[in-house]
């Protein structure tokens, strides 16, 4: 996983570190069609993110806990019942068998979680999953498969090109549960119509 070595952006001075991006409505790539994705890193080699509002239909939250042997699956499991039901996200087409977590900043382990910004940090390691099945994890959290990565100036072209709008990142958004309204939420958020938006420019 690609972590942050620098906070500005070439040519801009600036950085996406720790915003949101959203696929505006010219978005040809269907992988990221209506996409909001946290940028988790973002420097001069190049950028790496999480969809956020994209589900992964193959695989269930309990099958998932299942496979890595983190509970058991049985008529006494005593795993509440709104932690089994999160949804698990496709968070992008790179890597799609490794998992990654996006949490809050109360959950921290010194050897695996990378804090970003806004309070929000990310952990790859099977630990925070056995945190939260046990009740000591992260108070909001999303899983995702997978990530999206950009090679050095390749976020930057598809910005100028139209691609993505990006703006500050919103935890209510973030971890909103219903997938299905992150993208509406993050356009209304920035005062967008996305109808609005095929001749726009990418920054908000």
């Amino acid at each position: 996983m690609m972590t942050p070595k620098s906070k500005r952006r070439p040519g801009t001075g600036t950085t996406l570190e720790g915003q949101l991006l959203l696929a505006m409505p010219i978005m040809t790539d269907k992988r990221f069609a209506r996409s909001v994705i946290y940028l988790c890193a973002h420097s001069k080699e190049g950028a790496m993110g999480l969809i956020i509002n994209h589900r992964a239909d193959h695989i269930t939250f309990p099958d998932l806990l299942d496979r890595l042997g983190i509970i058991p699956r049985g008529p006494d499991d005593t795993i509440a019942s709104d932690f089994l039901d999160r949804e698990v996200h496709s968070g992008g087409p790179v890597e799609t068998g490794r998992g990654f977590v996006l949490h809050t900043a109360d959950y921290h382990a010194s050897d695996s979680t990378l804090a970003i910004a806004g309070g929000i940090s990310l952990t790859a390691t099977i630990d925070i999953l056995k945190a939260i099945a046990a009740g000591r994890g992260p108070q909001r959290s999303i899983l995702a498969l997978g990530y999206a990565g950009w090679s050095a100036g390749q976020l930057e072209n598809e910005i100028q090109a139209n691609g993505w709008l990006n703006c500050p990142a919103d935890a209510d958004i973030m971890f909103e549960t219903d997938l299905d309204l992150k993208y509406e939420m993050a356009m209304a958020r920035i005062g967008v119509n996305p109808s609005f938006l095929v001749a726009e420019a990418g920054h908000c």
